[in-house]
């Protein structure tokens, strides 16, 4: 079954590959993954949250929104130092990228000399670096392009028709053109959304067709699962069916055959079964660590174990044993427990 990367998909088509029988689709989506990866491969991510709570934008699902009474903790900028000793600990522990989020509606002056130094010095440790600040406008790109930022996180979050129930403080043609400015900055394009917000299959199609059908696929695209947080307004949704997880995940790999897929937000609920089953559809990354910030994570060593009974092993070898990496997190950040990573359904 040999694929093309097509940037011409419609809803309707879009909502016909999610329909059809699982066992159909999952067998097209593993035979598309197989062309384009080693199945057995799962590539490594750390989150790091180096600015927390206190946003102004009232995203629906988040935490960090000022506007929702969620107990958050507010903290103000981290020192570049301690930035760059946790992603030395991530970076021993196994993971090959470290991604650092702020919660900003977008990056302030004052603070880019601090955030372009993170950047340099983490990039210094031979990692792969990551960026979510919000939305930039196109100096602010190139001065985190320069500055050797690989990729910008900047999800789409749901679909264009939906996407006003979810947040009413920034534009969906807001997020596209922050994606349009990291891509013409050069680096590499983190965009994906979140299912479970309410919304109906016609919306998680309408999400895929925005992001297959961008003049470039997305480099990496995170697939989160909504953590209901207390004092948030989607505290009391429903529950989200596992199967309609996994088929968008399916969809997700045919559609963008060369990205990353990555299971994101949502995987401490999730049964080994159903992340197998992720796996097996397409998906071949994951964050690493026990927490993403203000939502659980499930803890590295059982990443490992799952890794171990699947026969999937990172591409990034862990250099240092055998502590697992929420062990070394912990020492690493003893004096700072409250924050380490950032969460991943948040833009």
């Amino acid at each position: 079954m040999q694929t093309t990367t097509r940037h011409d998909w419609t809803v309707s088509e879009v909502e016909t590959l999610l329909q059809q029988p699982l066992n159909d689709l999952l067998f097209q989506a593993h035979s598309v993954h197989r062309q384009h990866f080693d199945a057995n491969q799962v590539q490594v991510s750390t989150l790091l949250s180096i600015k927390t709570g206190a946003c102004p934008e009232d995203c629906a699902y988040c935490p960090q929104s000022a506007r929702y009474d969620t107990q958050l903790e507010k903290e103000k900028l981290m020192e570049v130092e301690a930035v760059i000793e946790k992603a030395k600990a991530a970076k021993a522990a196994g993971s090959d990228r470290f991604c650092m989020g702020a919660a900003w509606r977008s990056p302030r002056e004052k603070d880019m000399p601090y955030v372009l130094a993170m950047v340099k010095g983490v990039k210094d440790l031979g990692m792969e670096t990551c960026m979510t600040l919000g939305m930039l406008d196109e100096d602010k790109s190139s001065r985190l392009a320069e500055a050797g930022l690989d990729y910008y996180n900047h999800n789409l979050d749901t679909s264009p028709e939906y996407y006003g129930e979810i947040i009413t403080t920034r534009s969906y043609s807001d997020r596209l053109e922050t994606l349009d400015n990291v891509r013409k900055a050069g680096m590499k394009v983190c965009s994906g959304g979140i299912l479970g917000m309410g919304e109906q299959q016609k919306d998680r199609a309408g999400l895929l067709v925005q992001l297959a059908n961008l003049p470039q696929h997305p480099d990496s695209v995170p697939i989160n699962q909504l953590v209901k947080v207390a004092g948030t307004p989607l505290e009391q949704q429903g529950e989200l069916d596992p199967l309609d997880f996994v088929r968008t995940i399916a969809a997700a790999r045919i559609m963008m055959p060369e990205s990353h897929v990555r299971l994101s937000a949502g995987r401490e609920e999730m049964s080994e079964e159903m992340q197998a089953m992720c796996f097996f559809a397409g998906a071949n990354s994951i964050f690493y660590g026990e927490c993403l910030l203000t939502t659980p994570n499930p803890a590295a060593n059982k990443d490992q174990a799952l890794f171990r009974k699947l026969g999937i092993n990172s591409d990034h070898r862990v250099t240092q044993q055998p502590k697992a990496l929420d062990e070394l997190l912990k020492t690493a950040a003893q004096e700072d427990p409250q924050a380490l990573f950032y969460d991943a359904a948040v833009s």
